[in-house]
């Protein structure tokens, strides 16, 4: 059975939910997990297993058919696989949005902005518009402007599926430093185990459609991460016994 923290002042907590479709489609079905503050979940599964609409309930985007779900009304940043970013706006005007729309003072959202862009390591590229960016300085922005509204939950919804190998890795290093600075709860989903196992404390296995939480594995690594974990024998044990429960539960 899945290893699920127990505490009532959860991060995250998803009770039994389920989640049909229009179409007849069952997405989800009895799915239980809860997410301590502070803890980084990620969840693998096969294609089509639910990963997604797991993250549309979390952030409110979409209503559970049954069950129910918690989390906090108004401290969720989400990060999307398209950095989803104004190609007419500055690199600070992007990361600046949520609190200009929010009507926090020029002053204090701008301070906000370029905290937020030394964090993520884009200091100095504040002028700079999408188009002049590489992928994967994109997704660093994206990500700064989710920072910028001071979320206790990320939700991450394969974010460094699209960039390529080295950037992707680089990613995960700089995404799992923030992670140890800023202390905030996640649910990071992707279809790479080694990426759930380099990110997260631990990582939930889900079944093919319709989706629910078959296994649960801790990864006793603390934060930050160096690189070289990767090749670590005991990294290596956890991630082959995660992708040994993944493919049982995908046929």
């Amino acid at each position: 059975m899945p290893t699920v923290p127990t505490s009532v002042e959860a991060a995250l907590r998803f009770d039994g939910v389920d989640k049909y479709f229009d179409n007849g489609t069952t997405a989800l079905t009895g799915l239980d997990l809860s997410i301590a503050p502070g803890e980084f979940v990620a969840a693998v599964g096969p294609s089509g297993c639910g990963k997604s609409t797991l993250l549309r309930l979390a952030s409110g985007l979409d209503s559970a058919t049954g069950g129910t779900v918690h989390a906090p009304a108004d401290s969720v940043g989400y990060v999307f696989q398209d950095p989803t970013l104004l190609p007419w706006r500055t690199v600070l005007a992007n990361v600046e949005l949520p609190a200009e729309l929010a009507g926090t003072p020029k002053a204090e959202r701008r301070a906000r902005a370029l905290d937020a862009l030394r964090l993520v390591g884009l200091d100095g590229f504040e002028k700079q518009l999408p188009g002049q960016l590489s992928g994967g300085m994109r997704m660093r922005v994206s990500l700064a402007r989710a920072l910028m509204t001071q979320p206790s939950l990320f939700l991450f919804d394969e974010p460094f599926g699209a960039l390529d190998e080295m950037t992707r890795l680089r990613m995960q290093e700089e995404l799992q430093r923030i992670f140890a600075d800023a202390g905030f709860a996640a649910l990071f989903i992707t279809h790479s185990v080694t990426e759930a196992v380099f990110l997260a404390g631990r990582v939930v296995v889900m079944s093919a459609r319709p989706g629910r939480i078959t296994a649960s594995f801790d990864v006793p690594f603390p934060h930050p991460r160096p690189a070289e974990l990767r090749y670590d024998p005991e990294f290596g044990r956890i991630a082959g016994e995660v992708s040994a429960t993944l493919r049982g539960g995908s046929q």
